[in-house]
Parts: structure tokens; C-alpha cells; sequence
């Protein structure tokens, strides 16, 4: 998912409490979608209720945001909208990649072999997934704000904006769309088992500065989003054989994108890259709003138990005791003023 420019971005590595009375812009979806990889059963099966219905989002949304929020951490939601048209190819590519990795679970489920690594790559998110998070996050007080359209651009206006001091996601589009700060692995940080190994590994967060990597690199947010194009994008697939550090050494050679393609377009097996301006345009002016807010209000402690208890088949004294720890971080932040109110 994404443009992957890790290579040429410094990142830092911080610990939660360094994040403690800060504002966290989250992409809904992209947090959704982690959950839903990496909460599951030994055999790669998802969490689900006694319907069939998953629930391993929900399992993440409760206990691990509340785990940040009772850190200082004040977390605000950002749902998707409606994606540019020049995205369909991409989504049409990555269903069918969720087809062919659920086919090979299922073999993998059949020969009694180990299909862990097919099952996260079969996650998918649907309607009512989306309908049950933020019927969750609304019931935990916490803000869900609407994007017209994607919602990594929407957390990016808000973090350039001031209205909250980072953007949250596992991609880096967040730069390219002008986050000034993203952190990456909030929502997985701790211990995580390798693919097909026996071996865990710490998982921290990190947290990358757009105008410290852009000094770093000797060039400008236009320049990178063209960086992020020839590699490709959620919009396009790129050139060929053209990693980050190959584009960024075009870059800098001939200035901006027109001029590497053109040279391009010189040899025999010119590549192109259709709607590249649009798509360019698109990360710099992105469709954003301003019709958000950003405050915590008062949990609804009788929701969360009825909807996850009652209709979710969750444990009720698990459920019942991270609601009330919520409810504990919002009275104290109602007695000091605090500034989530």
C-alpha cells in the first residue's frame, strides 16, 4: 500500500511516552487494515463472533487504542472518502491479489501447512467493517473525521494545519500529501513474530520530519512526489527498474519529472506514466475540509459493552474494565482542564 520511500527518509525512533499530550491524525483505514493482518489465531483465522462476523479490528480499536489513549496520547480518526478515479486500476489489482492469497490459505489450511503469511495478505475491509469501527470510535469519545476523499491527505491538512502534531500511518504518502511530521507503527508497536520463523522482533514506533528529510535530500515536496511517482504510487505503477534512490538521482540530474520522462521518451522502449500531472497535482492540492473537530468527549461506557458484549460475544469483564479505564482518563482530563475538552 502506497509508495514505499524508506530508503531515502530518515526515521526516528521514539517510544509512546514521547508522544504523551500530543494530537495524532490516525488513518482510519490504513489502522483498520493492520488489525485486521495481525490479530489472528494461530492458522491465520481472524477473530470472529459466535454470526461469523470478524471482529479483529474491534479487538485492536478497544484495547490497543485505549493503551494509548491512557499513555497521554489523544488519538482523532480519519475515515476515507471517495478515491480519485485514477485509482481504480490499483484497487482493481490489489482485489485480485486478495483472491489469489486467500485461494492459497485455504490450500495451505487444506495440506495442514503453516498459510499465516496467505491469510494477512487475504485481509479485507468492507462496509460493515468500517460501519462497526466507527460505531466503536464514536461510543470511546474519541473524534472521527470525515475526508471527501482520501483520508492520509485529510490527516495531512490537519497536521500542516496545527489542528493536531502528527499524521499516523504505515505509508508514506502522508509526506507526499505535506504531513510536516508522520509517526509509523503506533498501532503494532511491541513484539511481532517473523513470517515462517520462530523469531520475534521489537516494533517501534518511528517518527519521520518531511522538512528535515527534504533538507537532507537537497530537494523540495514537488520533487518528492515526483520521486514517489516514478517508483509508483496507489495511482500509478511506475518505471521500470526505478527504485527510490535511482528517481532521486534523476531528480536531482534533471530537475523535475517533464525532463526524466522526456529523456525517456528518447529510447526505443520509452516508458510513460499516464496522468502524471494529475496525480502530481492531486498529492500537492489534495480534496480536503476544514468541517472537523478535534476533541474528546465523554465515553459511552453502556454502548461499548452492549455493542462488543452483547452483539460481539467479547469477554464482558475484559470489555467493561478498558471502558472504565477510558472513562478514567476522561474524568481526570475534566478535573485539570486538560485541553482534550
Amino acid at each position: 500500500m502506497g509508495v514505499d520511500l524508506g530508503e531515502l527518509l530518515a526515521r526516528k525512533k521514539i517510544e509512546i511516552k514521547d508522544l504523551s499530550g500530543k494530537w495524532i491524525a490516525v488513518d482510519a483505514f490504513n489502522t483498520l487494515y493492520q488489525f485486521l493482518s495481525i490479530i489472528r489465531q494461530k492458522d491465520g483465522t481472524p477473530l470472529m463472533d459466535s454470526q461469523g462476523r470478524v471482529t479483529s479490528h474491534l479487538s485492536g480499536l478497544l484495547y490497543r487504542t485505549t493503551n494509548l489513549i491512557e499513555a497521554g496520547v489523544k488519538v482523532a480518526f480519519v475515515f476515507d472518502g471517495d478515491p480519485p478515479d485514477f485509482k481504480a486500476e490499483t484497487l482493481k489489482e490489489r482485489s485480485e491479489i486478495r483472491e489469489k492469497a486467500s485461494e492459497a490459505w485455504e490450500e495451505a489450511r487444506a495440506a495442514g501447512e503453516d498459510g499465516f503469511k496467505y491469510a494477512q495478505a487475504a485481509s479485507r475491509i468492507n462496509a460493515e467493517i468500517l460501519q462497526d469501527g466507527r460505531r466503536l470510535i464514536e461510543a470511546m469519545g474519541l473524534p472521527v473525521i470525515q475526508a471527501p476523499s482520501e483520508g492520509e491527505a485529510q490527516a495531512a491538512h490537519m497536521a500542516a494545519k496545527g489542528d493536531v502534531d502528527l499524521a499516523a500511518s504505515q505509508d508514506y504518502d502522508s509526506l507526499l500529501f505535506g504531513a510536516p511530521k508522520v509517526v509509523r507503527n503506533l498501532a503494532i508497536t511491541g513484539k511481532r513474530k517473523l513470517p515462517r520463523k520462530n523469531i520475534y522482533v521489537d516494533v517501534e514506533p518511528e517518527v519521520i520530519d518531511l522538512v528535515e528529510g527534504l533538507a537532507n535530500l537537497g530537494i523540495t515536496r514537488k520533487q518528492l512526489v515526483e520521486i514517489g511517482i516514478m517508483c509508483g504510487t496507489d495511482y500509478n505503477s511506475g518505471l521500470t527498474r526505478v527504485g527510490p534512490k535511482t528517481a532521486l538521482k534523476l531528480i536531482r540530474e534533471k530537475g523535475d519529472l517533464e525532463a526524466v520522462l522526456a529523456e525517456q521518451e528518447e529510447k526505443e522502449s520509452a516508458e510513460k506514466i499516464e496522468n502524471y500531472a494529475a496525480i502530481r497535482e492531486f498529492f500537492l492540492h489534495p480534496d480536503v475540509t476544514n468541517d472537523y473537530s478535534i476533541k474528546m468527549k465523554k465515553p459511552s461506557l453502556d454502548e461499548i459493552v452492549s455493542f462488543l458484549v452483547e452483539e460481539r460475544d467479547f469477554d464482558q469483564e475484559r470489555v467493561e474494565r478498558t471502558a472504565n479505564r477510558l472513562a478514567e482518563v476522561y474524568k481526570r482530563g475534566q478535573s485539570t482542564l486538560d485541553h482534550w475538552f
